[in-house]
C-alpha cells in the first residue's frame, strides 16, 4: 500500500518549543514517502534496528515525525513507512480517535522532543469507521468511538456521499481530526 492508496493522509507542520529538530517538516514527510515506496515495492530496508541503535536510544529519543494512526493490525506505521527504532513517535487508537491521552502524547512529542511533523493516517476498510457507518447499538466503551466518528459519517451523508459513504467518512474523520489537532482540542 503506497501513500497514494491510503484512504486519507493529512499533515500538520508542528512547531516545537523546547527542542528544535534538525529536520524540516518537508524533509520528514519525504522520509516517510520514501520509506513507504520501499515498503510498497517489497524493498524495505528495515533501518535503525541494530544493537547499536538500541544502545543509542537508551540516552533519549529524537523521532522526526508523529504518526496518529489506527490500531488496525494491518497498518503498523513503522513497517509501512519502513522506519526503525526511535524514528517515529506513534500513537494508535481505533479510528484515530483523539482523547486527552493521545492529545497529550502528541503535545509531548512536539513540545518536548521537537518533532516537526504530525501525520494523521487513515486507511481503507477501517473497522471503527465501518461500525459508525452501520450504526446501531454498541456495548461497553465502543460508544465513545462511535460518538467521536459519527459526526464524520453525518457530514458525508449531508454532502450526499451515500454512494461512497465509507471512504468519504474515513476522509472526513481524518480532516476533522486534523482540525481538532490544529486547535489542540479533543472532539466529543
Amino acid at each position: 500500500m503506497t501513500i497514494a492508496l491510503i484512504a486519507s493522509l493529512a499533515i500538520i507542520m508542528a512547531s516545537a518549543s523546547e527542542e528544535e529538530s534538525s529536520i524540516t517538516p518537508e524533509l520528514a514527510l519525504q522520509k516517510l514517502i520514501d520509506g513507504n515506496l520501499r515498503y510498497a515495492s517489497g524493498n524495505a530496508s528495515h533501518p535503525n534496528q541494530s544493537l547499536e541503535r538500541r544502545a543509542e536510544l537508551v540516552s533519549g529519543q529524537h523521532p522526526f515525525a508523529v504518526i496518529l494512526g489506527c490500531s488496525d493490525s494491518r497498518i503498523p506505521p513503522e513497517l509501512i513507512f519502513d522506519q526503525g527504532l526511535g524514528d517515529v513517535f506513534v500513537i494508535r487508537t481505533a479510528g484515530e480517535v483523539v482523547d486527552n491521552a493521545s492529545l497529550a502524547s502528541i503535545e509531548y512529542a512536539v513540545d518536548h522532543l521537537g518533532v516537526p511533523l504530525v501525520m494523521v493516517l487513515g486507511h481503507d476498510s477501517c473497522g471503527a469507521v465501518t461500525a459508525a457507518v452501520k450504526g446501531g447499538e454498541v456495548e461497553g466503551h465502543l460508544g465513545s468511538l462511535m460518538d467521536f466518528i459519527s459526526p464524520s459519517v453525518n457530514q458525508a451523508r449531508e454532502m450526499g456521499q451515500e454512494g461512497d459513504l465509507l471512504n468519504s467518512s474515513i476522509d472526513n474523520n481524518v480532516h476533522n481530526i486534523v482540525e481538532a489537532l490544529e486547535n489542540r482540542q479533543q472532539r466529543p
